[in-house]
């Protein structure tokens, strides 16, 4: 936790998000000062340069409806807000913005700025094309919707992890821990920092929904789960004309947008991503296939467009095969006989004594070769460093070459701080991937987009030396399947700890 008081009421966390500085990318903060120094580029061009940097786009749409009294309507886009406050003005505004490289900025705000751009194109994709003359309200809506977010994450990047554990692993009441942080509601105050900062309109009407407008919310997902019905869904919104007035609000647009791109964060396959697509499904009035077909392909328009990254985007998780709700696990096949052979043979050598390994290389290659041939299709093997500072990944299988090069901080994941205390197996399946997905390196989860993973900490002398991660293609594993994987694990601590007491 933070040495110094967190605030407790609505007008201290006011003045606390008022002072933060979001940092913008350095590559794109240089182009866009470069834009406006450029005579021959209109403001619309210029728009379309800062749109890139959501910390700079939310900087000028802030300034220029400060002051709500010079103007009778507050800017909705960024192109209108740029051409109140003037070019010159949103000069003075960004030399006040730091220039970050990436990797510089914190993790946890870089994943919540990508959340927002997925959701914006999940808005721009179902919605803007369909509400043609609101497009720019639901383009800057939808991506500024967690901007309040974004600066309390800014601000106590410590406050994330600690929701995520209590509320997403131990299951603890969201609005109650939610008290216990912050001393009020999150949605009252991304509420009142949406009114403050001057945010568009409907940003704070969304937060309204979710806060003041539940049993609305509820009668609709009701209706909604009857999506094979579409006559039967029809009828029951023409009985209740109130429901069926306020579900057709254009400004839900942007909350819908931003519940499919949060939930789809955790999984494709869980039941909060169901149900938003479900909504979305009724507010436009399609099959949830065709929804969800739709919701896949924004999904990796999205991913194209902000390109390779260290993070986690849920356009990865659609690369592979997933479970529905709806379909019946497979098993992985088991091994061959031939296989299970070299299973056997690779075991015995690291059972062996005296040790048969000159290096940790040789050792490990054996290690990852013994754990393909239990039935792992996709094996990652990392050793720690002696500080427990830093994961590298020594050996891999079944993985694209940039695993290689992977390297993980464990401090900056709950998961792998815990695995690296004490020798310990977590396995990820259906029922508990949203209480984890969240706590792992979006680069591990990139490498890994399954529903069923292992991940094996590995001791020697009372001190994790290695992290095994392995998957079967995001199948689920059969008992046969997993007491391979232990004896194979028990065969590996035999092997390190032997090497350690090679003659020299």
């Amino acid at each position: 936790m933070t040495t110094t008081p967190l605030p407790r009421s609505l007008g201290a966390w006011l003045k606390t998000l008022d002072a933060v500085v979001l940092p913008a990318a350095a590559g794109r903060y240089a182009r866009v000062q470069q834009a406006l120094g450029d005579s021959s580029l209109s403001m619309r061009e210029i728009s379309d340069l800062i749109q890139e940097s959501p910390a700079l786009a939310l900087t000028v749409i802030r300034e220029a409806n400060r002051s709500a009294a010079s103007t009778s309507k507050p800017a909705e886009s960024l192109e209108v807000a740029l051409s109140r406050i003037g070019l010159k003005r949103a000069e003075v505004l960004f030399a006040k913005v730091p220039a970050a490289q990436p990797n510089d900025i914190p993790a946890p705000l870089r994943q919540l700025m990508l959340i927002s751009s997925h959701a914006s194109q999940q808005a721009n994709g179902l919605f803007a094309s369909r509400l043609a003359r609101l497009w720019q309200e639901i383009h800057w809506s939808s991506l500024l919707f967690l901007s309040p977010v974004w600066a309390l994450v800014a601000a106590h990047p410590e406050l994330l992890e600690i929701w995520e554990q209590r509320v997403l692993v131990k299951h603890e009441p969201a609005r109650q821990v939610e008290q216990s942080l912050l001393g009020v509601s999150l949605l009252e105050l991304c509420i009142a920092t949406a009114e403050h900062w001057g945010l568009p309109r409907w940003i704070a009407q969304g937060y309204r929904l979710l806060n003041e407008h539940r049993r609305m919310l509820i009668k609709a997902l009701h209706i909604a789960r009857d999506n094979e019905h579409p006559l039967h869904q029809q009828q029951m919104l023409d009985a209740d004309p109130a429901l069926r007035r306020w579900l057709t609000l254009p400004s839900n647009t942007i909350v819908l947008a931003n519940g499919l791109a949060l939930s789809a964060h955790h999984s494709w396959s869980g039941i909060h991503s169901l149900r938003w697509q479900r909504l979305a499904g009724l507010y436009l009035q399609v099959p949830l296939a065709e929804l969800q077909q739709m919701t896949h392909q924004q999904a990796a328009i999205s991913a194209r467009a902000i390109g390779p990254t260290d993070l986690w985007h849920p356009a990865q998780g659609l690369l592979w095969p997933w479970e529905s709700t709806f379909q019946v696990e497979k098993a992985a096949k088991l091994p061959d006989t031939e296989t299970l052979a070299q299973w056997r043979e690779h075991c015995r050598e690291l059972l062996s004594v005296p040790c048969p390994f000159d290096n940790v290389l040789q050792l490990t290659a054996t290690a990852c070769k013994a754990l393909t041939c239990s039935g792992m299709q996709r094996v990652l093997v990392l050793l720690v460093d002696r500080k427990q500072h830093r994961l590298v990944v020594q050996q891999a299988s079944g993985l694209p070459n940039e695993a290689n090069r992977l390297s993980l901080e464990p401090e900056q994941s709950q998961v792998l701080h815990r695995l690296l205390e004490k020798p310990a197996l977590l396995r990820l399946k259906p029922d508990n991937l949203a209480q984890f997905t969240a706590l792992l390196p979006g680069a591990l989860k990139a490498l890994f987009p399954s529903e069923h993973v292992l991940l094996r900490s590995v001791g020697l002398d009372d001190r994790v030396v290695m992290l095994l991660v392995v998957d079967q293609n995001n199948t689920a594993f059969s008992e046969m399947g997993l007491q391979a994987f232990t004896k194979t694990v028990q065969c590996i601590e035999r092997a390190l700890t032997t090497f350690s007491k090679r003659a020299r």
